[in-house]
């Protein structure tokens, strides 16, 4: 009897709500969603193979060590790492591979920031948007990053495209959390000078506060860089090319050398970015 207890209420068609909202949303807003795939996905290919794949991989690997000795502050760890770590992802094979995923994480990326930075100073902002944002924010980091695969490839099919819709909400929390707090941290002593010799709004947002937040901010960015990074294998599942189609490939194929060697790739990669971004907040410090 006690097991029949909660049966009196009857199943709540939640599978076929959620499937009803997409299909909705698909066929809706498919005058929005066919364009950005068209175009996005177009000027994706643009930026893969007649940008970075036609740049030499020896200026290439040169450029990003020059970066990193000058980011570092003038020291040659990085550099030396750099140098080594893209010489032999270039010497297994896998430089279009590389720049591919280097496409895939750059721009999800930069659309993250861009769409991240303001949500935050909105949340800082506003005790409402604060309150309205962060369970969806809550949601957005504790779903399996399997599951936006499914809304990406029912509005934009399979390809690059889908697999960064996905990175992009599975790496944007981080920037608009630490964007959010960072600027709650400024110190009101700042904030009320800043007020009594007459500032705007503006002018306290992009003079004393932004720059007072800057450090924390800069980490939400390389956390979010990093997430991005991390759906690499995952946005292959749904076509999105790069190391990543090469470690499923492998793993669907049980072949330990191909993949092992892919993985090794994107660990290079993921290093590289990290200590890249992780000493560019440390040198503005």
């Amino acid at each position: 009897m006690l097991n029949n207890a909660l049966d009196f209420i009857p199943e709540i068609p939640l599978s076929d709500a959620a499937k009803g909202v997409t299909d909705f949303i698909t066929d809706k807003f498919s005058f929005l969603f066919n364009p950005i795939k068209e175009h996005f996905g177009n000027f994706m290919e643009f930026m893969s193979e007649d940008v970075l794949m036609n740049i030499p991989p020896v200026i290439f690997i040169i450029a990003v060590a020059i970066l990193a000795f000058f980011i570092s502050g003038k020291k040659f760890g990085l550099a030396v790492f750099s140098i080594v770590g893209l010489w032999l992802i270039y010497n297994q094979g896998h430089w279009d591979n590389l720049m591919n995923t280097v496409t895939l994480v750059l721009l999800a990326s930069i659309l993250s920031v861009i769409i991240g930075v303001p949500i935050g100073i909105l949340m800082s902002k506003s005790k409402a948007a604060n309150a309205i944002l962060t369970p969806v924010l809550d949601f957005m980091q504790t779903m399996p990053a399997f599951v936006y695969l499914i809304p990406a490839v029912a509005f934009f099919g399979i390809g690059m495209v889908p697999g960064v819709f996905a990175s992009l909400i599975f790496a944007t929390p981080p920037t608009v959390r630490f964007t959010n707090l960072g600027i709650r941290q400024v110190s009101r002593d700042l904030v009320e000078a800043a007020d009594a010799f007459g500032s705007t709004g503006a002018q306290k947002l992009f003079k004393v506060e932004l720059p007072m937040a800057k450090a924390t901010i800069m980490a939400g960015i390389n956390q979010t860089v990093m997430l991005a990074l991390s759906m690499v294998v995952i946005a292959s599942m749904i076509g999105a090319p790069g190391l990543g189609r090469e470690v499923l490939s492998s793993l669907q194929r049980a072949q330990v050398g191909p993949g092992f060697v892919a993985g090794i790739g994107i660990v290079i990669l993921a290093i590289i970015i990290d200590r890249i971004t992780q000493n560019m907040n440390k040198k503005k410090d």
